[in-house]
Formats: structure tokens, C-alpha cells, sequence
């Protein structure tokens, strides 16, 4: 493993922005994808009739993925710049995948909003979408990646036209714009990602690869706070046995502990912990990690699981109180609506059982007690009672575990913190 500082870095942005082409490429010019896995890949997009995708390939790897051409799960890849580590997460644009993002942006310390230039893209649905669950979902970095600038010819004009967009969308959801890079790039062609050939003289500022270094910052890690690792699959590999995999969001996870996985209460003791195939003696915050647990069998463990200590184990919901905003409902939403809530890696229906106040979005402050509904932009604090054990944390305990997004009819209509959960007597 790297000694250098670790860094979990994700893509978002519309479908069709170009993210695992420009990752692609960045992992290739940076030396991680070596010439003849290139090759390999230039091959199989030939086959499949997708010239341009062999850089994509390099993420997407599933046959689905490569025949549709979109990303569908997540994928991650390790990349070294000169001062960082980072786990590079390629999120998925399309719109049928929204919760695989959801998990992705969980995981994020730094997020590239990848943008294309090309004439008729720009700015699409799922950019707004995915700008929105960036920031409610806490990613605190953000890095604009304009791509596709050789579509248009290197246009300055461009160029400028889309930052202007692009800085009116982020500021209309809270972000500080003076903190956003924003980085003209062909991810095709690989202008501007790990090194720049001149075909943009008129922009002065640093490659992706550069950005990268001078923008991330270090994620703070809170070891001092009781385990929680939020399952993202489970496998069962033969001579093995039970690899969960997830992402340590706070506490530490050494081998020989004592764990727990909830809701179902499944006790288990770690025997390996690997990031990278590479074998670790303790998993901290922020490391992606895959670890082998004795005494467990595959159906003990599921992905939406929560693994704590049992001394301190993972909050089990009977119900809970959150804070809403309506990112976009085509009616109203009232006491029993019951969408999913999509929190951490968990996916489950929870009912609205009440709408205790709504809230001034800019201040806090209750604007009417008990409205009999809300609509898109209102923010409301509500009552919610899962339809099935699930685990959520408060927001003042554990922030990672306290964000949510609402999903119905195939978009995201709400998201959300928790606030305070009333524990389940028994998960």
C-alpha cells in the first residue's frame, strides 16, 4: 500500500458527459492501465462497434455495461499522484442507476462533475440531479471538468459559456464557487488530463492531473469514534469464504475483532482485511476495503448492512426524524407517502408518518407547524417509520450514516439528514 495520504475521488455528471472515457484516460497517461491492457481493450470496442469506448472499457468491464455503452455499478481503481493516494470511483450517469451514484457519492471525499462541452449536452438532468446529491449527501470537494472541448475546436467562447452555466447551477445549491476548479479537457484525445499539447494556449491553469494535487485536501478520519462500515456486497470465494466489502466511515476494523453486522444481528470475527488486493493488519476511515469474517455464512450478510463492534453496535431504526428538502415531486407529498430511502448502501421503503413543521430553507426556522403537504423546493422536517429493519445514524453522531436521498417513479424527489432515531427494541 501507499504511505501517501489516502483519498476516496468519485465521477458524476449526465450519462453521456464522457467520465469513464476521461478516467480512462487518466489512468492510462498516468502509467496505471499499461500498454497492453489498452491494446486488449482498443480490441474489444472494435468488436463491439464502439470506436471511441476503449477508455471507457478500462472501467466498465461488465458485458451490459460495454454493450450499452453506459457504466452500471460501481467501479474502483487506485491512482497515485505525486502527493495522494486515491481509490478512484466511477460512478454511473444513468438515471436507471441512480442508487449505485447515491452509494458512490456516500464513499466521496472529492467529486469531478464532468460536464460536455459538446454543442446540444452541456448542462442535462442528471447534472442538476447529481450537483444536488453532491451536496446534500456532504461531498465537501468538487472539481468541474469541462469535457468533449474537441468537439468544438478548443473553443474559448465555449469554454466560458458552459463555466457560466455550470457556476450559476452550483451556486444555486450552496457551493462556494471561489473553491471550484473548473478544467477544460478532452478525455478523448487526453488534452488537458495528464498533460496539455498546447491546443488550449488561452487556458493558463493546471491539467486534471495537477488539479488533482493542488485542490484535494486530506479527509479527516474519525478513528476515535466506535466502528461503522456500511456492506456494499458480499462475496463468497472459494477456499475463503465470506468477503463483505464497504467502505470504513468511522472506528477502526483490525483483524481478530469481534463484529457485528445489523440489522440482523450476526456476529462474526474478522480474519483478513485487504484494499487493493494487498493485505492490511487495520482498516481505518476512508479505506475501501474487503475483509474475510469467520463464522458467518453468505446469507448472514447482505449489502445495506451495517458492521460495528459489538460493545457499540450499529442504530437500528423503529423510527426516525429527518430533514427534507423537495428536489422535485410532480404532485404533493403527504403523511403515508412511502418512497425508498436510499442511505449509506441501504435501499428500503420508509413511510412518512408525519410532517411535524415545514423550515425556511435559508434559515432553519419553522415557517408552518403540521402543513397537510409539501411540495417540490419546500423543506420540512418529517417522521418516517421504515417498512423494514434498517440502519441510520444521527446526523450529530455519525454524519456519513445520517444522509439520505428519496427515490420514487425512477428519480430522486427529496433527500435528506436524520436527526434523532427512536431504536428498534429488537432489529
Amino acid at each position: 500500500m501507499s504511505s501517501k495520504p489516502h483519498i476516496n475521488m468519485m465521477t458524476a455528471g449526465h450519462v453521456d458527459a464522457g467520465k469513464s472515457t476521461t478516467l480512462g484516460r487518466l489512468l492510462y497517461d498516468s502509467g496505471v492501465i499499461r500498454e497492453e491492457e489498452m491494446r486488449k481493450l482498443k480490441e474489444v470496442a472494435t468488436e463491439m462497434k464502439k470506436e471511441t469506448f476503449e477508455f471507457a472499457y478500462a472501467l466498465d468491464t461488465t458485458a451490459e455495461e460495454r454493450r450499452r455503452g453506459v457504466t452500471i455499478d460501481l467501479m474502483h481503481r487506485p491512482l497515485e499522484t505525486k502527493k495522494w493516494f486515491f481509490t478512484v470511483i466511477d460512478a454511473p450517469g444513468h438515471r436507471d442507476f441512480v442508487k449505485n451514484m447515491i452509494t458512490g457519492a456516500s464513499q466521496a471525499d472529492l467529486a469531478l462533475l464532468v460536464v460536455s462541452t459538446k454543442q446540444g449536452e452541456g448542462i442535462q438532468e442528471q447534472t442538476k440531479e447529481h450537483a444536488w446529491l453532491l451536496r446534500v449527501l456532504g461531498v465537501p470537494q468538487i472539481i468541474v471538468i469541462l469535457n468533449k472541448m474537441d468537439t468544438n475546436n478548443y473553443d474559448e467562447k465555449r469554454f466560458n459559456e458552459l463555466k457560466g452555466e455550470v457556476t450559476t447551477l452550483l451556486k444555486g445549491i450552496g457551493y462556494k464557487i471561489e473553491d471550484i476548479p473548473f478544467i477544460p479537457v478532452s478525455g478523448y484525445t487526453g488534452e488537458n488530463v495528464v498533460k496539455a499539447t498546447g491546443k488550449m494556449p488561452w487556458y493558463k491553469g493546471p491539467t486534471m492531473m495537477e488539479a488533482l494535487d493542488l485542490y484535494a485536501k486530506e479527509p479527516e478520519k474519525p478513528t476515535d469514534k466506535p466502528l461503522r462500515l456500511p456492506v456494499q456486497d458480499v462475496f463468497t470465494i472459494t477456499g475463503i469464504g465470506t468477503v463483505p466489502v464497504g467502505r470504513v466511515e468511522t472506528g477502526v476494523m483490525k483483524m481478530n475483532d469481534k463484529i457485528i453486522f445489523m440489522p440482523s444481528g450476526a456476529l462474526g470475527e474478522v480474519k483478513s482485511i485487504e484494499v487493493h488486493h494487498q493485505q492490511i493488519p487495520e482498516a481505518v476511515p476512508g479505506d475501501n476495503v474487503g475483509f474475510n469474517v469467520r463464522g458467518i455464512g453468505k446469507n448472514d450478510a447482505h449489502r445495506g448492512d451495517v458492521v460495528g463492534h459489538p460493545n457499540n453496535p450499529p442504530m437500528v431504526a423503529k423510527e426516525f426524524t429527518a430533514q427534507i428538502v423537495v428536489l422535485q415531486h410532480p404532485t404533493v407529498i403527504t403523511a403515508g407517502y412511502t418512497p425508498v430511502f436510499h442511505c449509506h448502501t441501504a435501499s428500503v421503503a420508509c413511510t412518512i408518518t408525519e410532517i411535524i413543521a415545514k423550515i425556511d430553507p435559508k434559515t432553519g426556522a419553522v415557517a408552518q407547524e403540521h402543513p397537510d403537504f409539501i411540495k417540490t423546493g419546500d423543506a420540512a422536517r418529517v417522521r418516517v417509520t421504515p417498512t423494514k429493519p434498517f440502519c441510520i445514524e444521527k446526523q450529530g453522531d455519525f454524519p456519513a450514516l445520517a444522509k439520505f436521498a428519496i427515490r420514487d417513479m425512477g428519480t430522486t424527489v427529496a433527500a435528506g439528514v436524520c436527526l434523532d432515531v427512536v431504536k428498534a427494541e429488537k432489529a
